[in-house]
């Protein structure tokens, strides 16, 4: 069993994708759909800021479900912040618990030196399935 005793570093997505909360969630869309992603990082504000994050499921379910106009409705409006942050040492085990216990379905992974990553609920659990189970 590869997920209980790995750690959240070797699970995590490293491609963050970073956008203003200001910027409108049509221009949040087409970053998306020209990167290949479905999740951005809002940027801070200020020092004493905190990043936000993004995902389709956000737009989806604050936007076109409410039929808000995407070209007028802004990140801010609709992303999760503040967005839970973890160690990149912490085992993936802990990071279940963790992320099952608070209700969250993802977060981001700092460092000393900052983000360096994200990880998402779904991610986590399926570390958990050996090569060839079936």
């Amino acid at each position: 069993m590869q997920g209980g005793t790995a750690r959240v570093d070797s699970v995590m997505q490293k491609n963050l994708l970073y956008i203003d909360g200001l910027a409108s969630v049509a221009e949040a869309l087409r970053q998306m759909r020209a990167n290949g992603v479905s999740s951005l990082v809002i940027e801070k504000r200020h020092e004493g800021d905190e990043f936000g994050f993004l995902t389709v499921n956000e737009i989806a379910d604050r936007v076109i479900a409410l039929n808000k106009p995407l070209g007028r409705t802004a990140v801010y409006e609709v992303m999760d912040k503040p967005i839970l942050t973890i160690a990149p040492s912490m085992q993936v085990k802990y990071a279940v618990r963790l992320l099952s216990q608070l209700n969250r379905r993802r977060a981001l992974v700092k460092d000393d030196g900052g983000l360096i990553g994200f990880v998402s609920l779904r991610d986590l659990v399926l570390s958990y399935a050996e090569p060839g189970d079936g």
